[in-house]
This record gives structure tokens, sequence and C-alpha cells, in this order.
């Protein structure tokens, strides 16, 4: 039975992909995507995949009419520089989208303008500051005052998001740094993406030993984490191991490791989703995620009792099937054309679909 599964699913992608055009070369393009999935698949065995859309149900919360505001979960991002404006926007957003109460984003004083030019419905604090504007002897009072400032909300987030479009500027990457560290005095969740990933990368005691810490990284960036903890290369032939080992190495953090199976683990255990959602790769999915995750994530801490899951892996598991299942419906209306734009237009929808609204009086 497990077998016939993934060979269904590697079928329904060759089906989907076909679907993006009948043209020459189109059975390669389909062989390859065969085997990339399969090779994928074989990071971990098939009894890792896990019943994504229970985990994810059992986090949602009902909407009750005796709930305030905030309660649903409050999320910052920190992340927008000059060059990029989209990607906070685009997690800060989703988190909203899947119903979040209050979305705030920490950028530089000249993303701010842009990012609040995108929507009304988010919190924008223009406090962050890239070297080109800092004079050394200025850099030490104005980093006091960017955490002073980051300090009078700190406790009020269920969870940050580290990184979408925050560049890597040195002192822009010293300001994050320093929030990550009072972020973990208060017990804050963390989801790092993007340019998070460079910072801890490089400065891996800023998340070494934090359980609740949630790295997300693509292909290259999981590849560079491998090289600097582990010392080795990717060896997707085991890499169940090599991920949990990378778990381990790190002190405990949760991984999500991105690509056309998810896997995730904290050292603990691997879980694989792989449910498929689109062939079409456009920019900025990844932020989706990062907010997605962060908003799950603040709602399995709320869960009452001891769950069987870690919360961190419990909120990448929902993150990831619900992005997947948003880029399905969104793949399958604008084709080729899809853009992240689309996918979050989609969460909703696709949250319902997937958990039904309950109202409770």
């Amino acid at each position: 039975m497990i077998a016939d599964h993934f060979t269904r699913l590697i079928r329904r992608q060759q089906f989907l992909i076909r679907c993006l055009g009948d043209y020459s070369g189109s059975n390669n393009i389909c062989n390859s995507a065969s085997i990339k999935m399969q090779s994928l698949l074989s990071v971990g065995s098939p009894s890792m995949e896990v019943d994504a859309v229970s985990i994810l149900k059992s986090i949602t919360p009902s909407l009750e009419a005796s709930k305030h505001k905030g309660q649903a979960g409050k999320i910052a991002v920190v992340g927008g520089c000059r060059e990029y404006t989209g990607a906070p926007y685009f997690s800060a957003i989703s988190a909203l989208k899947i119903g979040a109460d209050l979305s705030h984003v920490f950028c530089t004083k000249d993303a701010a303008p842009v990012i609040k030019g995108y929507s009304p419905e988010l919190i924008v604090h223009p406090i962050l500051e890239e070297s080109y504007s800092v004079r050394d002897e200025d850099k030490k009072s104005i980093l006091a005052k960017v955490i002073e400032e980051v300090d009078k909300w700190m406790e009020r987030f269920d969870c940050l998001v580290i990184g979408p479009g925050l560049g890597r500027d040195p002192f822009l990457l010293d300001c994050v740094s320093n929030i990550m560290k009072h972020a973990r005095q208060s017990n804050v969740p963390m989801v790092i993406d993007g340019d998070g990933l460079f910072l801890v990368t490089n400065s891996l005691e800023l998340i070494s030993g934090y359980p609740l810490a949630v790295l997300t990284p693509n292909v290259n960036e999981y590849k560079r984490l491998v090289q600097k903890v582990l010392q080795c290369e990717v060896n997707d032939r085991d890499g169940t191991h090599q991920l949990l080992s990378l778990a381990k190495g790190i002190g405990g953090a949760t991984i999500l490791r991105k690509g056309v199976s998810d896997f995730i683990s904290n050292g603990e255990t691997v879980h694989a989703v792989s449910s498929f959602g689109s062939p079409r790769r456009c920019g900025g999915q990844g932020d989706i995620l990062s907010g997605s995750v962060a908003v799950f994530v603040s709602w399995a801490r709320q869960l009452a009792g001891e769950p069987s899951m870690s919360a961190t892996v419990m909120g990448c598991i929902a993150g990831s099937v619900l992005l997947r299942k948003a880029a399905s419906q969104a793949f399958e209306r604008n084709r080729r054309s899809m853009l992240t734009t689309d996918i979050i237009q989609h969460l909703g929808t696709s949250l319902e679909e997937l958990c039904p609204v309950l109202v409770s009086q």
C-alpha cells in the first residue's frame, strides 16, 4: 500500500507537469521530475509520511465570539531593506490570511513606505538601519535604540519570522543578531528563512540549543548548513540520518528541508509531507511558508495537554501541507502565469477546505 501511494504521487507529478504544455521535450521533463521525486523520496522511508491534514486540524483553533484581538496570534517579520520589500510583505500578509490577528514588520526606513503601501493591514516599524546610512561612531548608539524599540514589543509576539528580504548588510545583520538574542531570552519562537539562514549559518550560536527555533532551508541553504555543521556534503542516499544529525548538531532546532517532498526533523524523528503543490517555482513561496509556519507554531503552543509532537514540528507540517494545497489551487487556475500573490489569495480557501471553520458562541 505504501509503495502504491508513492507511485501515485510520481504519476500525479508527471501528469501535472505535462499540463504545462504539450511541446517537444516534455517527456524528458516528466522523466526528470519523476527521477527527482524518487530521489527525494529516498531521503526518508515511506513510513515517514505524516497525516499532515489531521495535524493541521488539531492545531487550528475554533472561532469564538468571546475571544479578543490578539488571541489568534501576533506575528512579527524581521526583514525588508532597500532592495527587497516583497518578501517581508508576503510573509506578513500570509500570516494574516491564515488567521493571525496581528502582523508586524520590522524593516529599514527605506523599505517601510513601500511595504506600508502594499497593505494597510500590516503594522510597519521603520527602525532597522544599513551601513551606508550609519557613521561608525554612531553604530553602538543606533544599535541600542533598535533593541530598545524592539524590546517594547517582544513579549507581545507569539512568533518571529527572521530573514525575508533582510539582505546581507553587515550592520543590519548585527542588529538582527541582537534581536534574535533578545527573542531567545524572552522564549519567543523564531522561524528563520532567506538571509536569516545566511546569518545563522555563520553564527550558529544564535540558535544552537534553542528548541523554539525553526529553520526552513531550500536546497542551497541546506547544503551550506550541512557543510558548516556536519563538515561534509549533502548525502541524499542517507538523507534521513543526515537530517537527524544536522538537527542534533544544531542542538534541537527544528529543520524543514524544502523540496519535492518536505522533510521535517527536530533531531528526534523525521516526518515527510509529500502532497503535490505546483511545478511552478516562482519566487516568494518560501516567504509564504515562513509566515504560515509562524502562525501554526503559535497555535500549536496554545494546545492543552502534552501533544505527541513538539509545537515547532507540528507547525512545520501544517504550514507545509497548507502551502502545497494553496499552490495547487493557484496553479490549477493560473498555470504558467501563477505568481506568489495568486497563492496567497488561495490560502484562506485552502485552509477552509482542509479545516472548515467551527464557530463557537
